[in-house]
């Protein structure tokens, strides 16, 4: 290794200073403006508009704006995934950086596993899609 590269490792707390004012802007920007009203600045899902069907992400960003506001319930049903993913994030940041708790270990090992993701996206994606209930309550809104 040359002197004065970085090693991969080292990379992680510059990503991370360089994400959070974008992050920030992000989120100011989810708070002030409503995704399903019109006038908004972000794009509807082009997938969903194109095919009339969900996506994993569909509401996605409706689902950022409720819970910005405190919505919980109401960004749960935007995209439920979506919540219970980002609800995990904290759990596996810290097991990223050496927090090794039992309990959590199944959870770690089975997002790491490419498999888990394999069946996982595509499954949520065709459920979301279903007619029927309780499918229907993965429906976006």
């Amino acid at each position: 290794m040359r002197a004065g590269t970085l090693r991969p490792r080292t990379y992680w707390p510059w990503i991370a200073l360089a994400a959070t004012p974008v992050a920030a802007v992000g989120a100011g920007l989810l708070y002030r403006f409503d995704p399903s009203q019109p006038g908004s600045p972000f794009m509807p899902c082009m997938f969903h508009a194109a095919t009339g069907l969900y996506c994993p992400g569909c509401g996605m960003t409706r689902a950022l704006h409720a819970l910005l506001h405190g919505d919980l319930a109401q960004a749960f049903a935007f995209n439920p995934a979506a919540m219970l993913g980002l609800a995990l994030v904290p759990g596996l940041l810290a097991w990223k950086a050496g927090w090794r708790a039992r309990w959590f270990a199944p959870v770690a090992a089975a997002v790491a596993e490419p498999r888990f993701w394999l069946w996982a996206l595509p499954g949520y994606w065709v459920a979301r899609n279903l007619p029927w209930f309780p499918f229907t309550l993965l429906a976006p809104g």
